[in-house]
């Protein structure tokens, strides 16, 4: 049995396939640790959407092989790499890290107890990766439950966060290939899981006492639209009609989204499924038409526009967030100032932005000119300044109000919980309130990043 610790880089894909990992290790006898030097096994779960991201990977890979190499049972510890950059990078892994002793893409850690085996009868890291063809489809979720979630002291997810909140994969791919993205490259192409299955998994997590679900893809507005197999065929909107069918779910989230395939009925769901959060995280990366078409967005500024009017059509009080990239090859003074100009006219509850960088694999990365550093970092400073402007006079709006929130977490300095429009509320001690439990709370200050309130009910 070995004790294994998994960090996890990125996304909320990535939690969820840590999740899976977990459960698969557990059920074959190997045992989590909290601190990360009890751990024989070391998995990073990496990402590589961002140049800086994949460093944090590389410089933490580095402090751990000081910490093998220190450790009395340092041949025992097997450090190993899951995730994109193992994906996109496995071969050059082992060459720069060559204490990376297993390299597990995104396509190949169901085989995960497979891999370790191999690697203790004494096959390479490039030998394991070598003989393990990439699977690209998710198993059922029979499949892990009868693979030991069942067993005394198993449960599936083993999850970082508590059981009143989960995360269900419901595709994973992308077909778009926008010229910055490596998604493509290191999670293939898109397939949808069966719908009997994705409910099948819902309704376990209910009846384990989740509240909330947040359906995942790398853009679930396709979903069942492409390589759906054995099921009756629906769209995302049909199945966000059936999981809030399910007893017990009370809220349902979903990212991420791509505004060229944004329906009218997508848009439809939030008017009538009450359990729908009023919240949509819909990535708009630029302002100009310019940069939009370099980037291979297959929208333009005036559709998203559109499509954000249809959303608050439907949904007066939902909350928008985006992605922004600033200094894209060949953005101009001009083209910036249009992503500025697109801010100030959708004003954004929040949004997430970064300065542009090349990524293996990827078109835009022969793309000239490029956008000196400094400039980059200059616009970058300008949305993020604006944009903290603009989510506090958002955050302002909800002062007075009444608003239902779920406890998530509960400190000895006070208690955090969340909207439905995914606003942070940071709420004083109360003795009745529990995590995974609803509350109506008077909102009373608001910051940048959050609000403050006061219990009105439990």
């Amino acid at each position: 049995m070995k004790k294994f610790y998994i960090k996890t880089f990125g996304c909320q894909m990535n939690v969820r396939d840590s999740e899976i990992m977990v459960q698969i290790l557990r059920s074959h006898g190997h045992q989590p640790v909290m601190d990360i030097a009890d751990a024989d096994l070391i998995l990073l779960n990496t990402c590589s959407i961002r140049d800086k991201a994949e460093q944090k990977v590389f410089s933490l890979l580095g402090q751990l092989r000081d910490l093998r190499q220190k450790s009395a049972n340092n041949q025992d510890i097997i450090l190993a790499v899951a995730g994109c950059v193992a994906q996109q990078e496995g071969e050059k892994i082992c060459k720069r890290m060559p204490d990376v002793r297993l390299v597990v893409g995104t396509q190949q850690f169901y085989h995960l107890p497979e891999m370790i085996e191999r690697l203790e009868s004494g096959q390479s890291a490039r030998e394991i990766r070598c003989a393990l063809a990439p699977d690209f489809t998710i198993p059922p979720f029979q499949k892990l439950f009868h693979a030991g979630m069942d067993q005394p002291g198993h449960s599936l997810p083993c999850s970082a966060q508590d059981q009143f909140k989960q995360f269900v994969t419901i595709m994973q791919g992308c077909n778009n290939f926008c010229s910055y993205c490596v998604v493509p490259h290191t999670r293939g192409r898109e397939i949808s899981r069966p719908a009997t299955d994705i409910l099948e998994e819902v309704r376990f997590y209910a009846d384990q006492g989740a509240v909330e679900i947040t359906l995942l893809g790398q853009n679930v507005n396709s979903y069942g639209t492409t390589n759906q197999v054995a099921d009756i065929r629906v769209d995302f909107a049909d199945l966000l009609y059936r999981v809030a069918e399910i007893d017990g779910i009370k809220r349902i989230r979903f990212t991420s989204s791509n505004p060229h395939d944004l329906s009218d009925k997508l848009m439809q769901c939030f008017k009538d499924i009450k359990q729908l959060c009023p919240h949509f995280h819909l990535p708009v990366q630029s302002g100009s038409n310019q940069v939009l078409k370099q980037m291979n967005r297959k929208y333009t500024r005036e559709l998203y526009l559109e499509k954000v009017a249809g959303l608050r059509e439907h949904c007066p009080d939902i909350a928008l967030s985006t992605d922004v990239i600033v200094g894209f090859p060949g953005e101009s003074d001009q083209d910036f100032a249009q992503t500025m100009d697109l801010l100030e006219t959708v004003k954004f509850h929040a949004s997430f932005s970064f300065k542009y960088s090349d990524r293996p694999h990827t078109r835009s990365a022969s793309f000239t000119p490029k956008v000196a550093e400094p400039v980059k970092k200059e616009r970058l400073q300008t949305f993020q300044a604006r944009q903290d402007q603009i989510s506090l006079e958002r955050n302002r709006e909800l002062v007075g109000s009444v608003q239902e929130v779920l406890v998530e977490q509960i400190h000895d300095q006070g208690i955090q919980a969340r909207t439905g429009s995914n606003h942070i509320v940071h709420l004083g001690p109360h003795a009745h309130l529990k995590t995974g439990k609803f509350a109506m709370a008077r909102i009373t200050k608001a910051g940048m990043h959050s609000v403050q309130a006061e219990v009105e009910s439990t």
